[in-house]
């Protein structure tokens, strides 16, 4: 069997995920489906839960150099299984991947690795914290006091992370609904991140500060059978308020959307269906594709009405799912940064 053929075999999940994202709306098949009611556990939560198919620890950071440029950067590892249950050796159903990537205004950088569970190359422990996949890896003696490092053909980065307020539950309690059907997941952040570090570039290493997010959420169908991507919006104000919103694309051309409003002191409100809007302002040509880069986000019950731009609007994620995400700029009613990430464009 050739390489590719492994490949093929170890990341088949993976690959079914590609596809507009449509793997993610079939049937649970035996796994374990989010309830309402959780009552999260930490530091266990903060480890892999090997009875869902889906999982991912997801890091976005809007950074400064000295002189004023911007920049952002990505970490994201995902658990994808072939089956419920953690197993051992090689015969684990679980299967691991992770994206790596470093925007700039007139560049985008981008790297993946892959490995399958059970056999030390990728994971993540709860106490001590510690994911990893290769020689990447976040990690600390817990979730609140960070390094992070990767490194790719072309890029890396070597960062230390402090938070200074807590986790946030994302939807109800962290039982986050994802479409009119119910599909939902379990999702809580930390996006109270400062960080600071070396970006290495073609151009050499840049010293960088800035704020950064973290995303963990779990599920076995997070989408319905008739949504075909999503676009995700991480906004951090000048006021110390932090938005997330998100609107799950429907296949009839209407939209699913739930947000959070994050208080500075980390006090949340959840907002249903329709309280959170995105209205594409300008799409680019970007990998072929017409993808918006440039957003109307409004939240009426907050006074939220800005204008999101990207950074970079070539920030297109060409790795085995493509996607775009990127670190972008917000203007308006709230002055800020964040990222947006955009999934199923075709």
């Amino acid at each position: 069997m050739n390489v590719r053929a492994v490949i093929f075999c170890l990341l088949w999940p993976i690959a079914a995920l590609a596809q507009g994202f449509a793997g993610l709306g079939s049937d649970a098949d035996g796994f374990a489906v989010p309830q309402p009611g959780r009552q999260f556990d930490f530091p266990a939560d903060h480890g892999p839960h090997p009875d869902y198919r889906i999982e991912w620890w997801y890091l976005t950071a809007n950074l400064k150099a000295a002189d004023g440029t911007s920049y952002g950067l990505q970490w994201t590892l995902f658990r994808s299984a072939l089956a419920p249950g953690e197993g051992e050796g090689w015969t684990s159903p679980q299967v691991w991947f992770a994206h790596a990537a470093v925007t700039t205004p007139d560049a985008h950088f981008a790297t993946e690795r892959f490995a399958r569970g059970g056999i030390g190359q990728a994971g993540v422990q709860a106490d001590p914290f510690r994911a990893w996949i290769d020689e990447w890896a976040m990690e600390g003696p817990d979730l609140d006091t960070l390094s992070l490092s990767a490194q790719g053909p072309d890029f890396g980065y070597d960062m230390a992370l402090q938070a200074d307020g807590p986790l946030v539950f994302q939807g109800q309690d962290g039982y986050s609904v994802k479409s009119a059907d119910g599909q939902a997941s379990y999702y809580y952040s930390q996006p109270f991140y400062s960080i600071t570090g070396i970006l290495v570039l073609p151009g050499g290493p840049v010293q960088v500060t800035g704020s950064a997010w973290l995303d963990r959420e779990w599920s076995s169908q997070p989408l319905s059978e008739t949504q075909s991507g999503w676009d995700w919006f991480s906004l951090s104000f000048e006021s110390g308020e932090k938005l997330m919103g998100f609107r799950l694309r429907q296949r009839d051309g209407t939209f699913y959307s739930a947000s959070t409003w994050i208080d500075p002191d980390g006090g949340t409100t959840a907002y249903p269906d329709g309280s959170f809007t995105a209205e594409p302002v300008t799409q680019s040509a970007v990998a072929e594709r017409h993808v918006p880069t440039t957003w109307r986000v409004r939240l009426p019950d907050r006074g939220v009405d800005v204008s999101v731009e990207a950074l970079n609007t070539e920030a297109w994620m060409p790795l085995a799912i493509p996607y775009w995400e990127g670190p972008v700029h917000i203007t308006g009613s709230h002055d800020g940064v964040g990222y947006l990430e955009m999934t199923g464009y075709e």
